[in-house]
């Protein structure tokens, strides 16, 4: 228990802090176009879908079927754990006070809350799955899964850590102060991969709702989230691209690497 533990915190805690890799270029002066941009969170989002599903969901009902004895009831779970994970989600979007780098305020009335928590809230609510996702993987004791999610997790984060950069240097941050709070969206992760590890660990049942869980929770941010911020702006072929590539590449890794 201890070594999964161990293992699946530092993979979430490696794949959080690939988004202060990043949004290194920031320190240097690097201006990264908008058309760039969102081609990256596009890739970013494609990574995602395809761990949704190759890492999450299909491993999700196969540990169904081992543990009720049946592909009807795993399916049914499965569809019930990404309907919880999207709920969850939704639910957070819904009642913590954040901000969207485009269309502004979103979610409860902040009050007086800093214009800064807004954006980290609204990347932590980001982020918090992904590294669950991981936690999960590894809590399953599947390494192989794990480092696939954890690889692909890893490489989407060092697009979006560079987007949230940009963005925040286009709402006049200092390079310092979007590099760090960039890099420290990422911290969230390790704190997501303990609860899913843990969880999933401590009963067999758990390992086909937690992961599924997770596949909800990470869809639902990239249809309410990435998604429609890559296309505000009428880079959508580019955006799509990305998605698609992204997409391919997360695949390869899984087959490769599992």
């Amino acid at each position: 228990m201890d070594n999964i533990l161990i293992i699946g915190v530092a993979a979430s805690l490696g794949a959080g802090l690939m988004t202060g890799v990043g949004a290194l270029p920031v320190l240097f002066g690097r201006e990264i176009d908008r058309r760039t941009s969102d081609m990256m969170l596009g890739f970013a989002a494609g990574v995602m879908i395809s761990a949704s599903f190759f890492s999450l969901i299909l491993p999700g009902i196969e540990a169904g079927e081992a543990v009720y004895g049946g592909t009807v009831p795993a399916a049914l779970l499965a569809g019930l754990g990404i309907a919880l994970g999207a709920g969850f989600v939704a639910w957070l979007n819904a009642s913590l006070p954040h901000e969207h780098f485009i269309i502004g305020p979103d979610g409860a009335d902040p009050g007086a809350l800093p214009r800064i928590w807004l954006f980290i809230i609204a990347i932590t609510i980001h982020n918090f799955p992904e590294g669950m996702a991981v936690g999960v993987g590894f809590g399953g004791g599947n390494m192989a899964n794990g480092l696939s999610l954890a690889t692909g997790i890893g490489l989407q984060n060092a697009p979006e850590g560079l987007a949230v950069a940009v963005a925040l240097r286009g709402q006049n941050y200092s390079r310092w102060s979007a590099f760090g709070i960039a890099t420290a969206t990422g911290l969230v992760e390790p704190v997501g991969g303990l609860l899913g590890v843990a969880l999933v660990h401590m009963a067999v049942w758990v390992l086909p709702i937690g992961l599924t869980f997770a596949a909800g929770a990470m869809l639902y941010i990239i249809s309410h989230e990435i998604i429609p911020e890559t296309h505000r702006n009428g880079h959508q072929n580019r955006a799509t691209m990305g998605l698609i590539v992204g997409l391919i590449l997360m695949m390869l890794l899984d087959v490769i690497l599992g």
